[in-house]
């Protein structure tokens, strides 16, 4: 295989990896919310209504899905690459967006509408499961637009992108 078409299956991918993480974590968020055991510790986190900071909260993603990084190896080393970067970037981006949502919601300038910090304002157990992106809740009609910026989040002290909980 040459170095163009290396390149271009470790951008392919990369890609794969990024969208199926955001797919991953929109149903693992949607179970959270199903009575039982395993959404234990997330309505634990609906009752604090804060993130645990960028740090952990990455931790917490790529804790379960390590195993599922590896076997793009076994294809390539290009498929490889692009598979455990793509799905660490989605891991950050996720772990940033989560914490940014909760701290700055406003700063979530990728969405019409930072969907997770609506999801905890307004309880909605139903609605609004993306964390990084919305396009999942979108997809399974689960997106609940409302209007989100009130007097309070208005009033927010204006900070920067970086201006959050990291750890």
């Amino acid at each position: 295989m040459n170095q163009m078409q290396n390149l271009g299956m470790g951008i392919g991918f990369f890609i794969a990896a990024f969208v199926l993480s955001s797919f991953v974590e929109y149903w693992v968020h949607r179970l959270m919310h199903k009575p039982g055991k395993f959404g234990e510790r997330h309505r634990e986190h609906h009752r604090r209504g804060e993130g645990q900071g960028v740090i952990w909260e990455f931790r917490d993603y790529i804790k379960g899905t390590v195993v599922l990084m590896w076997p793009m190896f076994f294809i390539s080393m290009s498929a490889g690459l692009g598979w455990v970067w793509g799905a660490l970037i989605y891991a950050a981006f996720s772990a940033y967006a989560h914490q940014l949502q909760h701290e700055n919601p406003s700063k979530c300038f990728w969405m019409k509408m930072p969907v997770h910090y609506v999801h905890h304002k307004y309880q909605m157990w139903e609605h609004n499961f993306g964390l990084g992106v919305d396009w999942w809740d979108h997809i399974f009609g689960t997106y609940k637009l409302v209007e989100w910026e009130t007097e309070a989040e208005l009033n927010l002290a204006q900070r920067g992108y970086l201006e959050l909980r990291w750890w």
